[in-house]
Parts: C-alpha cells; sequence; structure tokens
C-alpha cells in the first residue's frame, strides 16, 4: 500500500502545507458540504460560512474543487486506515481477503448513509479523476497484491496466474463494491452481494 498521505495528493493548494488556517477552512468547508452538498456551494458561501473573505481563501486554495480535494483526501485515508486495521490481526491471506473488501464496503455505505452530502464528493472524485482518488484505488490494489502474495507463500493461492493480472481482477469483480459511483446502486445487495463474490474470488484462487 502506498505510504504517501492522500493529502499530499490534492492539487490546488497555495501558501505553506501546514498552516492552521488551511485546515480551519477545510474543517468549515466539510460541515458546509455536509449541510448543503458540494454542487450547490461557492466559495463565496463557503467565505460566509469561515468567517474570512473570498480573498483570504484564495490565498490557500485556488478553487472549490481544490477544497473538495482535500476533504476527499482525508476522507479516503480514513477508509485506507479502516483497510489496514480489518488485515492486521488475520490469521490467514483467505480472512485478509474476507476482511479488506468486508471493510471497505462497509466504510463506503456508512458514508453513502452517515454522510450522503460528502459521499456526494466521493462521486466527483471518481467521476473527475482527481488524483487522491486514483492513489486510493491503487492502494487499495497494492493491498490485494500484498494478500495474494501471503496467500501464495502459505500454499493457500494458486501461482499460475500472473500477479498483476490476478489483483486486477478481483478489483475488477468488486468495482461496484467500492466504487461510490456504482454502489449507490447497490446498496439493496449488501451485505449478502459483496460477500458473495468475495468467496467466489477465493474459490478461484485455490491452488
Amino acid at each position: 500500500m502506498t505510504s504517501e498521505p492522500f493529502d499530499a495528493l490534492a492539487v490546488g493548494h497555495r501558501g505553506p502545507e501546514e498552516h492552521a488556517i488551511r485546515k480551519q477552512i477545510v474543517e468549515a468547508a466539510r460541515g458546509h458540504f455536509s449541510r448543503y452538498g458540494y454542487g450547490k456551494t461557492t466559495v463565496s458561501d463557503l467565505a460566509k460560512a469561515v468567517g474570512f473573505s473570498k480573498a483570504y481563501i484564495y490565498k490557500f486554495f485556488d478553487s472549490k474543487n481544490a477544497i473538495g480535494q482535500a476533504i476527499c483526501a482525508e476522507t479516503l485515508e480514513g477508509l485506507r486506515e479502516n483497510a489496514r486495521a480489518a488485515v492486521r490481526d488475520a490469521d490467514t491471506a483467505t480472512e485478509q481477503m474476507r476482511r479488506f473488501f468486508t471493510a471497505i464496503v462497509s466504510s463506503s455505505a456508512e458514508l453513502f448513509f452517515d454522510e450522503q452530502k460528502l459521499y456526494e464528493i466521493a462521486m466527483h472524485s471518481v467521476i473527475e479523476k482527481w488524483p487522491s482518488c486514483q492513489a486510493y484505488c491503487g492502494a487499495l490494489e497494492q493491498v490485494v497484491r500484498d494478500i495474494l502474495l501471503a496467500g501464495r507463500a502459505s500454499g493457500e493461492f494458486e501461482r499460475k496466474t500472473p500477479l498483476d493480472e490476478t489483483a486486477r481482477a478481483i478489483m475488477r469483480a468488486m468495482e461496484s463494491f467500492h466504487n461510490p459511483v456504482m454502489l449507490q446502486y447497490k446498496l439493496d445487495s449488501l451485505p449478502d452481494g459483496p460477500t458473495e463474490v468475495v468467496n467466489l474470488i477465493l474459490r478461484s484462487l485455490a491452488p
């Protein structure tokens, strides 16, 4: 899994990276987006919510998109940490695979049900191919590769299929449950749907 924080990949920042005002703007924007939505909010709206001038906000972010990317990066970092924690104590690669996708799907579904306005930002990140989103997808695939390597080393998984091909195929098989644009149409299949797909994946990996 990539070690580079996703917030470092959020473009459109200005001024010093470590700045309390930047964090204050992001937190205020998160609250505003949660209430009113990303699409209906303007930088002027955020300026009023934060209590700064619009010009002052532009000293730290070059657009609303940049603020949205910062929020998205923080959210994805949280999802990545959930995935890390889920596989940390698993005894086998098989259990790691189950826990990994359970954590990703559960966290994504919780975001949809509990923070629908922020979920809207996640969908923007996929559609517009924000760097933090692309890095997140790459990080998920790297976790799958690591689990496959562990499973091959322990004899749990087959070794004939090229590793990268297998990892990509698994990510594609699970895409409708971890891609926020697609997940919104699959909510009625939770939790059985992803469990069934993971079971199918694990059967295909048997040596």
